[in-house]
C-alpha cells in the first residue's frame, strides 16, 4: 500500500525545507506557526495527516529555546492530529554541547532537550554532524545521525582543496573528523594544541604538524564566536603558512562572530545552510555555503521507502 507523506517546516529555517521538498518532488505541508502577545507559540496543522507519514525540519538554533519550542509544540499537533509517524529532522541540534556534567550540579541538557523529544511523541530522529556522537545514546528510539562530508566534499572542497593541502584540526577533539577529510582530500593533517600557561594570559598556541609553505584549511563541527578560529589561524600564518581558509558544517555565529572574520586573515569560510546565514554575514563576502538539502531528502527518501540509510553516514 502506498505509504502518504507530509514535510512540514518550523521557523528556524524555511529556505532549507523548501529545498528539500523540491528535490523530493513533495509539496510542502499546510501549517502555521504563531505567536500569542505574550511570547507562547500556537501551531496549527492545516492540513488532513491522519495516517500520514509527516517529517518536520528544525533546526535548533538561535532564538535556541524559541525553535526548540516551535518543535515541540508542531510534532504534539501533528501527533493530536493522528500522524502515522513522525520524524524530526534537526540539521542542527542545539544545547548539545552540555552533553556531560563538566562542574558540580550543572545539568546535561542535551538529555533533557532528548527527553522532551521524545515525550512530545517523536518517533524517528535525523540530525546532521552533532556536536558530540553519544547523544544519539539520549534517545530510545531510531537514530539516524549524518554528516556534512559528501556534501562539502562534492560542492567545494574536493576542488578548491584537492591538492597540496593541509587538513588542520583546532584541537585534539576533532583529529578524527579532520583525519576522515584529509583522507579523502588526500591532503596532510595537522592539530592545533591550545593551552592556557597562567590564569588571565592569553592562550598559546601550539602547532603540530608541517604547514609552512602549505595552504591550510581549519575544520570544526560548528562555528560560534570564531575566537578559536581566528587565533588559530594567525597562529598558522605565523608558522608560514602560505594560506588559512575554515570549514565548518553549522555556522552558529554568535556574540562578535561575523565581526571577527570579516577582520580575520580567512581567505573563506565554507558551511552549510543547517543554520540560515545573517544578512551581515552575507555582506562580508567570506562566507561559501554549501547545501545539505540533497542529503536531508535521500534519507527522508530511504526512511520513508524502508530503505537503508547507512551509507549516508560516511
Amino acid at each position: 500500500m502506498f505509504k502518504r507523506v507530509s514535510i512540514f517546516s518550523g521557523n528556524a529555517n524555511p529556505a532549507l525545507t523548501t529545498e528539500i521538498c523540491q528535490a523530493l518532488e513533495f509539496p510542502l505541508g499546510k501549517s502555521k506557526v504563531s505567536r500569542f502577545s505574550d511570547g507562547e507559540t500556537f501551531c496549527v496543522i492545516q492540513e488532513n495527516v491522519r495516517g500520514v507519514d509527516t517529517y518536520v525540519v528544525q533546526p535548533t538554533c538561535s532564538p535556541v529555546n524559541d525553535s526548540v519550542m516551535e518543535l515541540l509544540i508542531m510534532v504534539d499537533a501533528l501527533r493530536r492530529a493522528s500522524a502515522g509517524s513522525i520524524t524530526a529532522v534537526i540539521p542542527y541540534y542545539g544545547y548539545a554541547r552540555q552533553d556531560r556534567k563538566v562542574a558540580p550540579r550543572t545539568p546535561i541538557t542535551s538529555k533533557l532537550v532528548a527527553d522532551l523529544i521524545v515525550a512530545a511523541g517523536v518517533n524517528r530522529i535525523v540530525a546532521l554532524d552533532l556536536h558530540a556522537s553519544q547523544i544519539q545514546g539520549f534517545f530510545n528510539i531510531p537514530f539516524d545521525h549524518l554528516f556534512a562530508m559528501p556534501a562539502l566534499l562534492d560542492q567545494h572542497l574536493r576542488e578548491s582543496y584537492g591538492r597540496d593541502c593541509v587538513i588542520v584540526s583546532p584541537d585534539a577533539g576533532g583529529v578524527e573528523r579532520a583525519r576522515a577529510y584529509a583522507k579523502r582530500l588526500n591532503g596532510s593533517l595537522a592539530i592545533i594544541d591550545k593551552r592556557r600557561e597562567r590564569a588571565n594570559e592569553s592562550e598559546v598556541m601550539h602547532i603540530i604538524g608541517e604547514v609552512e609553505g602549505r595552504r591550510c584549511l581549519i575544520l570544526d563541527d560548528m562555528i560560534d564566536t570564531a575566537g578559536t578560529l581566528v587565533n588559530a589561524s594567525n597562529a598558522l600564518l605565523k608558522a608560514g603558512a602560505k594560506s588559512v581558509a575554515a570549514c565548518a558544517t553549522h555556522a552558529v555565529l554568535s556574540g562578535p562572530a561575523v565581526q571577527r572574520i570579516k577582520e580575520s586573515s580567512l581567505s573563506e569560510v565554507v558551511i552549510t545552510n543547517s543554520i540560515p546565514l545573517s544578512e551581515e554575514a552575507k555582506a562580508t563576502g567570506k562566507f561559501k555555503v554549501v547545501s545539505v538539502a540533497r542529503l536531508l531528502s535521500e534519507a527522508i527518501r530511504r526512511i520513508h521507502h524502508s530503505d537503508s540509510v547507512s551509507s549516508l553516514f560516511v
